[in-house]
């Protein structure tokens, strides 16, 4: 296995339990899941940094194993998290490989709202088409996706981009879609 795989894996792995670690934090403020979207976090790093099979996977394993350690999410909201946060971490590895401006500072800054638009998508498609069928409404889809959430939005916009230029800059990651010249 080559060294930046197993790179990619420890960062998964620990991007997969910081999903778990960093909800537990928030549980002591009312609906601060729904508000500061700490499993998104971790799950939107591991793609931008390691490529979307490690997002996805972190995306899928993310919210099952806090579910199955912690209890959170809850039965009724686990398949569509499970759904939504999947689609972060596939999306956001896929746009980091083929969003490129030739400034990586806006290249991030895109790939992650790309990716934050089309997971809210698909938690809301789903919630509408399959796990709340005929109990799910546009205000209801746009209440939860960006107005409950505009706190953890803005941390997401404030923190990823930073965190995502830093690793690459330490050298602690590299992005597997990297131009080496």
């Amino acid at each position: 296995m080559k060294r930046t795989n197993t790179r990619h894996l420890a960062m998964a792995a620990l991007c997969v339990a910081l999903g778990v670690i960093l909800p537990q934090f928030c549980h002591s403020i009312p609906n601060a899941g729904s508000v500061l979207l700490p499993m998104h976090i971790p799950v939107l790093l591991c793609g931008l940094c390691c490529g979307w099979p490690y997002g996805l996977a972190c995306g899928l394993l993310t919210p099952l194993l806090s579910s199955l350690l912690t209890g959170m999410p809850g039965a009724a909201y686990l398949p569509a998290m499970v759904c939504e946060l999947a689609a972060y971490g596939l999306i956001s590895g896929l746009t980091a490989r083929f969003i490129r401006t030739g400034n990586r500072t806006r290249d991030v800054y895109l790939q992650l709202i790309a990716a934050m638009l089309i997971g809210r998508g698909v938690y809301g498609a789903v919630n509408a088409l399959v796990f709340r069928a005929g109990a799910y409404s546009m205000e209801i889809f746009l209440t939860a996706a960006f107005v409950t959430a505009l706190p953890g939005i803005i941390i997401q916009l404030v923190i990823l981009p930073a965190l995502v230029l830093i690793l690459e800059k330490v050298r602690v990651l590299e992005s597997p879609y990297a131009v080496t010249v």
